[in-house]
């Protein structure tokens, strides 16, 4: 039996809601059949958007998505995706196996999906390939509520009231597919596009200075990849330090955030020698979560980078892209990055959000790669036909947590594993919510062995319990044809007198709900 300690009276960090994030790009069929099939299709949609998408991540409560890219955006011209449909440009996605796009799915469309899920939207600029202004002009062109020519041309093509824009990241993977940037060069490119966005946001030092201020866009500076910590300290360094900047004026850094992106790969020696999704052994079991774990690792590293510059935490690491990255589904496009997702993919992807909870004082936000089609996806589509993932349902238990706030919690644990593949058996978080109620995420990465978890609850009375569980065969997967293969379900929870008892089985995901007296 292991103890499992919750503090309700140890108040630690609020746990943002952007951590539940989620990531659309154009590759493959993430766009194009994933999300969009056009107004005239018979597959019922919502102003061309699939019906049956929206629903589902209204269902887990979306907050924030981030759009057009990854790699994509820094070949994305915005302006070749507004006006008439028909007038559209034609390009070739170069990035994603140079499949010819139409530009259908453009801005109006993804800040009218927003609006519709109810999520914020996360916009990647185009660095790369593009210039300053032309990102200066896509905010201007989506925010602005003055007779400006951007404004005009947004009233022109239909969409008279500004939209709002929750982030903006500057470019994408400077240091690779977004432009080869070193660190040094980077941070100045983002230092002056970050103050002219913020200008045509607040419309200028004017309305600073007059208290007219708007709430601001959260800029977010393209970070490092997974270990590369030097990267991190030059970026920090350079992003705090003094001068005469608009965001010193109004006491906000000059970064809300630091992307990091960190992949788990099946393979030891290469990325995919450990077989797709659906193919693998117990020692690829062990090995893949294994190697998300390190998550934290990399995540307190990165931490104790940036508070030799940032001890206050003003600026968040924005986990952008996580998930497991497999070999494609046989038979499909080696470019489209299709991939189904098992059980392991829920552990998987318990275990992180565990993870990131525990570290929410400095991380701020996080978007799973990728919300349809790619990679870990939380959705699959096939023509009219739609499926929750694993990992789906793990999103749907955990949005208890957003906005919630962490509480001081510790679990016994025993590693499992195989060789140097060990790793805790448990992962947990717990937090209070507005109303005083602890929700309590737990999971099993053993793949053979349950176990019982004996909870107390500190500093408050439990008045009742109850408990959902997803389980199911470690290789389940949920498909077209059998869509509920994994789904969760109720689950047995006994009230004790100083908390609750329950059992957590091999390869499963727990959510615990405590009403408090």
């Amino acid at each position: 039996m292991a103890k499992y300690i919750i503090n309700y009276l140890d108040r630690k960090s609020h746990i943002n809601k952007n951590i539940y994030g989620h990531f659309s790009e154009h590759l493959g069929r993430c766009i194009y059949d994933g999300v969009w099939v056009g107004k005239d299709s018979p597959i019922p949609n919502v102003n061309g958007v699939r019906k049956d998408v929206i629903d589902a991540l209204k269902q887990i409560k979306v907050p924030i998505l981030r759009w057009p890219g990854g790699c994509f955006a820094d070949t994305y011209h915005w302006k070749d995706g507004v006006g008439p449909q028909a007038s559209r440009k034609t390009v070739a996605n170069r990035m994603w196996g140079g499949v010819v796009e139409d530009n259908s799915f453009g801005t109006h469309e993804f800040m009218d999906m927003c609006e519709e899920i109810g999520c914020g939207a996360y916009l990647s600029g185009n660095l790369g390939s593009g210039t300053i202004q032309e990102m200066v002009e896509w905010v201007e062109y989506i925010c602005d509520d003055i007779d400006t020519p951007m404004a005009r041309w947004r009233r022109e093509n239909g969409r008279d009231k500004p939209w709002k824009i929750e982030a903006f990241g500057v470019g994408n993977e400077v240091w690779g597919c977004g432009g080869q940037m070193s660190p040094e060069y980077y941070a100045t490119q983002f230092r002056q596009a970050s103050q002219f966005i913020n200008y045509v946001n607040a419309n200028g030092i004017s309305d600073m200075l007059s208290g007219k201020m708007k709430e601001q866009i959260k800029m977010i500076a393209s970070g490092p990849n997974a270990e590369d910590y030097d990267f991190t300290d030059v970026l920090t360094k350079d992003l705090t330090r003094g001068g005469y900047n608009f965001n010193a004026m109004t006491g906000k850094p000059m970064a809300d955030g630091v992307s990091l992106h960190y992949y788990t790969f099946p393979g030891k020696k290469a990325f995919f020698d450990a077989g797709t999704a659906t193919e693998f052994e117990t020692k690829d079991w062990y090995h893949v979560l294994k190697t998300a774990a390190k998550i934290e690792d990399i995540v307190v590293r990165h931490d104790h980078v940036m508070s030799k510059y940032d001890p206050e935490k003003k600026i968040g690491l924005m986990v952008d892209e996580w998930g497991a990255w497999y070999k494609v589904e046989p038979g499909t496009n080696p470019a489209f990055l299709f991939q189904q997702n098992t059980m392991r993919d829920a552990v998987l992807a318990a275990l992180t959000l565990n993870i990131f909870n525990k570290h929410s004082d400095r991380v701020k936000l996080a978007t799973v790669a990728q919300m349809v089609n790619v990679l870990q996806s939380v959705i699959l589509t096939e023509g009219d036909k739609m499926v929750c993932t694993p990992t789906y349902h793990v999103f749907d238990m955990y949005k208890g947590h957003q906005e919630a706030t962490l509480l001081g919690s510790f679990i016994e644990s025993k590693k499992v594993g195989i060789g140097e593949d060990m790793l805790p058996n448990l992962f947990e978080s717990s937090s209070v919510d507005a109303s005083g109620n602890v929700l309590c995420t737990i999971c099993n990465t053993s793949i053979d062995s349950s176990q019982t978890i004996d909870a107390t609850l500190f500093g408050a009375e439990a008045k009742s319990v109850q408990a959902s569980i997803l389980w199911a065969d470690p290789h389940a997967c949920n498909t077209f044809d059998n869509p509920d293969t994994v789904a969760v379900k109720p689950w047995t929870v006994e009230l004790t007198g100083d908390g609750f008892r329950c059992e957590v089985p091999a390869g499963a995901v727990v959510s615990v709900q405590v009403q408090i007296v």
